[in-house]
């Protein structure tokens, strides 16, 4: 960039040589009917001009190379930052959010950056610079001019003041519409079937109104920069012809002078013009950099702590756990719980207990309020999140189908997989309908997976867990879309091929969980009940209306 800048610097000042060899010409030159003079000037001027050509070319593509350069380390800073930010900061930005600081804001640093390499240098030096020839030319015409400069830097912080806070109000509208659009193409087939396509096209159409009118009151703003410019520009120009006038008239100075001035004055005019272009896009940009930053410099609140670690032969442990989402009230109380390794962990209860938190919270996505959660007697506090994930092999209860292969989506874009693949998938009883596609494991799948029955995704995404073999193997609601006779194979070839695994199975079905060693039962955020399920049955009437209802009665 240093360099690209000393070029477009170099560039400017050639520019500003041609008019003074103007002047020189036609006031010194052609007065003495020196033609060999007059020819060595006007070569002199064209290769000064073949000279700014190239200088801005040069610098020009240097430009373009920095540009590209730069915002390609923004966005891949931006991205690898997001990709590493807690749950809890993602909540805080929220997605949609997210997405526009990595598209839309960016796009705008991109474009003062290419912009300030190519203007930022030249615009200055072309101002100063002719103002400081024309002082050499006719100090009393460049006073003139310089009477309206402190105008115009009057008109460019002002109308900067007022333009940047809306540049930023734009942004919030655009984060709403994003999230607008986002919600709608999720659920475009819910609105369909429940004929909500013109309330979705209304609501659409209000916040693309909000956002409109944003855009327009900043853009409004920041466009009364250029017209009064041009206004206090043209007066000057006006009063420059005016004076010069009197002063040739009297004498005072020469006609050479007066056509060297007025083009030095059009270079300033062009000079300040491109200066105001540069400090509306500065106001827009900086509000974009403001909000990528705010991402970039966000503090890691998920750090590594060195804790001593629990003398103990369990694998995991919940001790006193509590947890709050929005610091309001518990969405989980006092929870303890241990497990051996190999064993079986089934939670159970009603729909916002907390169970999908629990394993939140044994991942690390979100850190604990109170109590500690160990593995291997490690609080999680003090693992490093790389060993710390490897740990897991997980399916969430709304997971992600890759656009692409089968083999792929089940690997995880990990080489030396075949053989693990093939087991994963004959566990997962996804083998059948896998080779009912012609090219098996290689069929490319469409985006989510659309091309899927329910059932079919979850055994892809239960495959894509054991195949990674991890030490703890965790199935949150991954088997609600599978029929029982799926589910109750599938369970025996956990049992078989997982046995060395700890497991953690959240689900609605007793089935599911009824011969897990320790069974979890919460109700509204606390452990209702914990044991067996003989022991459960006999202990928890939470557990046994559970089985009750989806059982029949109780024997």
């Amino acid at each position: 960039m240093s360099g690209g800048l000393f070029v477009k610097f170099l560039g400017a000042i050639v520019e500003l040589v041609i008019p003074w060899l103007l002047a020189y010409l036609i006031d010194t030159v052609a007065p003495a009917n020196d033609v060999p003079m007059i020819v060595i000037c006007g070569a002199v001027m064209l290769a000064c001009a073949a000279a700014a050509f190239i200088f801005n070319i040069w610098a020009n593509r240097t430009a373009a190379k920095v540009n590209r350069n730069v915002i390609r380390d923004l966005r891949h800073d931006l991205f690898a930052k997001i990709c590493y930010l807690s749950c809890s900061r993602i909540d805080a930005f929220t997605t949609p959010s997210v997405i526009s600081r990595l598209t839309s804001n960016t796009y705008d640093v991109n474009r003062m950056v290419g912009i300030m390499q190519r203007m930022g240098v030249r615009a200055p030096i072309l101002l100063i610079g002719g103002i400081i020839i024309t002082l050499t030319l006719d100090p009393m015409l460049t006073l003139v001019l310089v009477c309206t400069l402190p105008f115009i830097v009057l008109v460019v912080w002002l109308v900067s003041k007022k333009g940047i806070p809306r540049y930023t109000e734009t942004y919030l509208a655009q984060d709403k519409m994003v999230r607008t659009v986002r919600e709608n193409v999720t659920g475009i087939r819910i609105i369909k079937a429940l004929s909500k396509t013109e309330h979705e096209t209304a609501r659409f159409e209000g916040v693309n109104n909000e956002l409109s009118l944003k855009e327009k009151r900043a853009a409004s703003t920041m466009a009364l920069s250029n017209p009064l410019m041009n206004l206090l520009l043209n007066v000057g120009l006006v009063a420059v012809i005016l004076v010069g006038a009197w002063r040739v008239n009297a004498d005072l100075t020469e006609p050479g002078k007066i056509i060297a001035f007025m083009t030095y004055f059009t270079i300033i005019l062009n000079a300040l013009i491109s200066i105001t272009r540069l400090f509306v896009i500065y106001s827009k940009s900086s509000a974009s950099a403001k909000r990528i930053f705010e991402v970039i410099n966000a503090p890691d609140d998920i750090t590594v702590t060195p804790s001593d670690k629990l003398e103990t032969n369990d694998h995991i442990v919940f001790d006193g756990v509590s947890f709050s989402y929005l610091k309001k009230r518990n969405n989980l109380t006092d929870v303890s719980f241990s497990l051996k390794h190999g064993q079986t962990l089934g939670i159970i209860g009603d729909v916002g207990s907390g169970k999908s938190t629990i394993i939140n919270l044994l991942m690390r996505f979100y850190d604990a309020d109170s109590g500690a959660i160990y593995i291997d007697g490690e609080n999680v506090r003090a693992i490093a999140p790389e060993r710390l994930y490897n740990m897991f092999g997980v399916v969430f209860q709304n997971d992600i189908i890759f656009s692409a292969s089968i083999a792929e989506n089940i690997d995880f874009y990990k080489s030396g997989q075949e053989e693990r693949r093939y087991r994963a998938a004959a566990a997962a009883q996804a083998d059948g309908f896998i080779e009912e596609f012609g090219d098996g494991f290689l069929h490319k799948l469409a985006v989510k997976g659309a091309d899927l029955s329910g059932g079919q995704k979850q055994r892809i995404l239960l495959a894509r867990a054991f195949a990674k073999n991890a030490p703890v193997l965790i199935l949150d609601d991954s088997s609600s879309a599978l029929d029982y006779k799926t589910d109750a194979a599938m369970r025996k070839a956990i049992d078989r091929d997982c046995a060395a695994a700890t497991k953690v199975i959240v689900a609605q079905r007793v089935s599911s969980i009824k011969h897990a060693d320790v069974i979890l039962v919460l109700k509204d955020g606390a452990v209702a009940g914990r044991g067996t399920h003989g022991e459960l049955m006999t202990t928890c009437p939470e557990y046994r209306e559970i089985y009750k209802i989806q059982m029949g009665d109780i024997a």
